[in-house]
């Protein structure tokens, strides 16, 4: 990937201009196409004849994605405390602080809506005697793609609610990691806190 710097120069095609026109590259507030919002300070090349954006870099993309993911509401989902309880117990196992449980809780939904874990069981976990209890407590989690996975693993699990899915990993979790330990898993998930914290 080529690093463009503040007046780098670079032919492009300017759709304003409809020719290809020189454009130099300036920091700029770029709003986005459905115009949900604003990145601030991006690099971008502007056309030097009509003063448009015309070429995003792919160094800008990071940015970009971090100013979408800021915008887009987090999943909520209602728990009984006890499933925050299992879900800390979960990351001490692990060797992790307990905010490490959304990534957690990610990563398992990541796992099973592309079937690297199997799917078909994860609603049985929904009759469990400990996924019953009063709602009181509160999980939020915020992605880019998490809402598309949750959606997939809803159909592919036969589960009807977001909520629904998200207790099911939940029991998932403490069941691959405290009640049937998993050990390549928990192998797999200890390589994942170590890279993260």
């Amino acid at each position: 990937m080529k690093i463009f710097k503040v007046g780098d120069s670079q032919k492009a095609i300017c759709e304003s201009c409809q020719s290809i026109e020189n454009t130099t590259f300036q920091l700029r507030d770029v709003p986005f196409s459905d115009e949900s919002g604003t990145v601030k300070n991006v690099l971008v090349g502007v056309c030097d004849k009509c003063d448009e954006v015309v070429i995003i870099p792919q160094q800008s993309a990071p940015m970009i994605n971090k100013q979408l993911c800021a915008l887009r509401k987090p999943i909520e989902s209602k728990v009984p405390a006890h499933f925050i309880d299992m879900l800390n117990n979960a990351c001490a196992e692990l060797g992790a602080k307990p905010d490490f449980s959304n990534a957690l809780i990610k990563y398992y939904v990541h796992m099973l809506s592309n079937e690297a874990m199997p799917a078909d069981k994860l609603k049985t976990y929904l009759k469990s005697n400990l996924a019953a209890g009063k709602s009181d407590k509160r999980i939020s989690l915020k992605s880019s793609i998490l809402r598309d996975e949750i959606t997939t693993l809803r159909s592919k699990a036969h589960i009807k609610s977001t909520s629904g899915v998200i207790k099911a990993v939940v029991l998932k979790i403490h069941d691959d990691i405290q009640v049937h330990p998993q050990p390549n898993l928990i192998n797999q998930l200890k390589g994942v806190v170590a890279a993260v914290s």
